[in-house]
């Protein structure tokens, strides 16, 4: 049997897709705010009707403003499949439904489970939804000039990591953000251990990735913590010099809550607390707080998210879609 040289395995197998890099500078020095929350008690997106293909779960929203109205790109369950909707907003809590706009494809590598939990962007005027499909979930990527006729690219834009990865048996919850001339994905990864951390990789144009070399950038909660089971769903923003992440941590019960991280650079984050930040009236989202998804406008956030009433690690949470409002003060 030949034996093929590492350098010559390397031709033949591709260069490994892993570089080191951060986010660009904040040019603001950084300084610590206080957070002030404003929850609205009730949805502002609710489940559809028995039969309808949202009616079990409403979630994952994702969120971008296109001249004067708000696309919400989010997540419908009916009880088999998953897939992503279209709402439309003049103001961001008044939502029309139009109906599911991307559903998995079972004669391509997304199988016929999911086409859903994306990320959204408006990049030259059109839509940009990277999306979680497949068995094991990868990432895909779809474009699309009216959010509801959508052109796939073919074959997934991230990938599974290799044998012992951290992120070996799954990527997905991907949340793309634009900065300088690179865009960056936040993603949830899965190991063989059941694991599910959160990375980071970057790409020149939205389809080519380059995973971080030293991914995980953050690591499970401490034991007793809200987030000790497992991280995902996270959403990325810079603001008084930080950048700033809102992620879900889960329990071993199996609720959900919301947390906060913050870093100077985009790969280094430290939590800001130890507990969840986000605290919703009421018994809609009693047990489950999770999908953040965050527009900064002026000098607040407006902060969309998942909520349920039952504590599941998956699906059947009862879920629909709220509304907060966050401020950064001085």
């Amino acid at each position: 049997m030949r034996v093929v040289g590492v350098a010559a395995l390397s031709l033949l197998l591709g260069c490994a897709p892993y570089r080191d890099f951060t986010l660009p500078p904040l040019a603001q020095p950084p300084s610590d705010p206080e957070l002030h929350w404003t929850v609205l008690p009730e949805p502002v997106l609710r489940r559809g009707q028995p039969g309808e293909w949202d009616s079990v779960d409403t979630l994952n929203p994702s969120v971008v403003r296109r001249d004067d109205r708000y696309y919400n790109f989010y997540s419908g369950f009916d009880g088999r499949t998953w897939r992503t909707g279209l709402a439309v907003s003049p103001d961001g809590s008044t939502w029309s439904k139009h109906g599911p706009v991307l559903s998995p494809d079972p004669k391509t590598w997304e199988g016929d489970y999911i086409a859903a939990n994306g990320s959204a962007l408006v990049v030259r005027g059109k839509f940009w939804y990277w999306y979680q499909a497949g068995r094991p979930p990868r990432i895909g990527l779809a474009i699309s000039e009216d959010g509801v006729n959508w052109k796939r690219i073919p074959k997934p834009v991230l990938d599974l990591g290799p044998r012992g990865a951290w992120d070996e048996r799954a990527v997905a919850d991907p949340y793309v953000i634009h900065a300088g001339d690179v865009y960056y994905m936040f993603y949830l990864g899965e190991d063989r251990a059941r694991r599910q951390r959160l990375g980071l990789a970057r790409s020149r144009d939205g389809v080519r990735w380059h995973k971080l070399r030293s991914n995980p950038i953050l690591e499970l909660g401490e034991p007793g913590t809200f987030d000790e089971v497992g991280l995902g769903e996270p959403a990325v923003w810079a603001s008084h010099g930080w950048y700033w992440m809102l992620y879900t941590g889960r329990d071993r019960l199996e609720r959900r809550r919301l947390g906060l991280a913050r870093s100077p650079d985009g790969v280094h984050w430290t939590r800001v607390s130890r507990h969840p930040v986000l605290r919703v009236p009421g018994d809609w989202a009693a047990e489950v707080v999770c999908d953040p998804s965050v527009l900064v406008e002026g000098d607040q956030l407006r902060v969309w998210f998942g909520g349920g009433d039952r504590r599941r690690p998956d699906e059947r949470l009862n879920g629909q879609i709220g509304l907060a409002l966050l401020r950064l003060r001085p």
